[in-house]
């Protein structure tokens, strides 16, 4: 049995900080993560872990932080391709570059391609975990997920469905919708580190029927995930009411057909009103904050007041909307959008959404996201003066907090010195 102990600075998280504050962090300056078996099998001060496992093979990364890996809760990796396209609003956005790029994936080729290109993008930029769409051809999911696997990763992904407001080349009906995510679910889920999810664009693009037929699978597989869009621009929100006139709101197009619930994941979620924002503290639901792409397409500012609700709050790059792959460069950005709602988020809050927060968001905090014994070791080691610009910062800081928040603000790949899937260095 072979055991790694890495040396390094650790923050572990005993609590949510949104609601403990930067309390529910423990910083040790020279602490140490044990690993064993793909998982971590001790944590604390690097003396105490040295003492107890003389025999095991040691790495000292000196004043680097040793973190859990990146979890990015809503991504389209289809869309790698066209990232930083000039932006439009949401609705041009799709129909000049999204609906184009996602009709090459009926080649199974292109999508390996594209696959294997976003994982090895992300990982450099020290992300282990993602939720992608795919596009409604079945190919693009299989290519994920076997570049998912063959990296080790955990990840989730699924076949985007669309009946109505698309090019015909990029619509199903709603038994295809149901009878491919079916058969893929079968396929995939729970296979190795692999989840499925059930995968409804918005309601703009789905019948009626095509949302009810996904909303009796997931009744079918309530382990599942389900991941959608809600209320990111208000153009958007005009779109949906004209569509669906009888619906309360828009969360209502959804709840309707059985598309509301604790394993669902709701994108964006900008412009809420009160009954949706009661609702999805009732069920228990998630959602996911994409700065980048909110400010790139023009969306709006996310409430960042509900993460100290019952609802649990992920961060996402939301590629290609979001302008890049780093969730360094996406905790920046929350940073900045919320100040511009004038709630200014610490640090601790902004590390957490993006490792444990995403987790949760994700429902798999209980295996990853925290430096936690049992958890899987996937981890990404900060070097906190990545730069000569970092440097120059952190060196005058005086706690943890100083120290990371001008790598939160300047980072990027540079900032990532290495990164660990289930305990394996991957090649960056």
């Amino acid at each position: 049995m072979t055991e790694e102990l890495l040396l390094g600075q650790t923050l572990e998280f005993t609590g949510d900080p949104f609601l403990e504050g930067p309390e529910a962090a423990r910083h040790d300056t020279r602490g140490a993560v044990l690993i064993r078996d793909g998982k971590i099998a001790d944590i604390g001060p690097a003396s105490r872990l040295r003492a107890d496992h003389p025999h095991a093979t040691v790495t000292d990364y000196g004043d680097k932080l040793i973190s859990p890996g990146f979890v990015d809760a809503h991504v389209h990796y289809p869309q790698t391709g066209i990232i930083a396209s000039w932006g439009k609003r949401l609705i041009d956005w799709l129909n000049s570059y999204t609906f184009p790029e996602e009709m090459r994936f009926d080649d199974p080729d292109y999508a390996r391609d594209v696959a294997g290109r976003y994982l090895d993008l992300t990982l450099a930029n020290g992300t282990t975990t993602v939720a992608s769409y795919c596009t409604i051809y079945p190919a693009s999911v299989d290519a994920f997920f076997e570049a998912a696997e063959t990296r080790g990763l955990r990840a989730l992904a699924g076949k985007t469905c669309m009946d109505r407001n698309a090019p015909d080349g990029l619509c199903d009906t709603p038994q295809s919708a149901y009878d491919d995510s079916k058969a893929l679910l079968q396929k995939w889920h729970g296979i190795g580190r692999l989840s499925y999810v059930i995968t409804p664009r918005f309601s703009p693009t789905s019948t009626p029927e095509q949302l009810a037929a996904l909303g009796a699978l997931w009744a079918e597989h309530p382990d599942c995930l389900m991941q959608t869009h809600l209320s990111e621009q208000t153009d958007e929100i005009a779109w949906v009411k004209s569509l669906f006139p009888t619906a309360r709101d828009y969360l209502d197009t959804y709840e309707a057909f059985g598309l509301l619930g604790k394993n669902g994941l709701y994108g964006h979620a900008i412009h809420l009103e009160p009954r949706e924002i009661d609702r999805l503290n009732e069920v228990g639901a998630a959602l996911v904050h994409c700065p980048t792409s909110n400010t790139f397409i023009g969306s709006g500012l996310f409430d960042m007041g509900l993460a100290k609700s019952t609802v649990r709050v992920g961060l996402a790059t939301d590629t290609g909307g979001g302008s890049n792959f780093s969730m360094l460069r996406t905790m920046a950005a929350a940073y900045e959008v919320a100040q511009l709602r004038g709630q200014a988020l610490h640090p601790a809050q902004l590390i957490w959404l993006a490792t444990e927060g995403s987790a949760q968001a994700l429902g798999l905090n209980d295996k990853l996201g925290k430096l936690a014994i049992g958890h899987e070791a996937d981890l990404v080691i900060i070097d906190l003066e990545s730069t000569p610009a970092i440097a120059q910062r952190s060196v005058r800081a005086d706690t943890i907090w100083e120290a990371l928040f001008p790598t939160i603000m300047m980072g990027d790949d540079r900032a990532i010195s290495e990164v660990r899937v289930a305990g394996r260095v991957v090649s960056l």
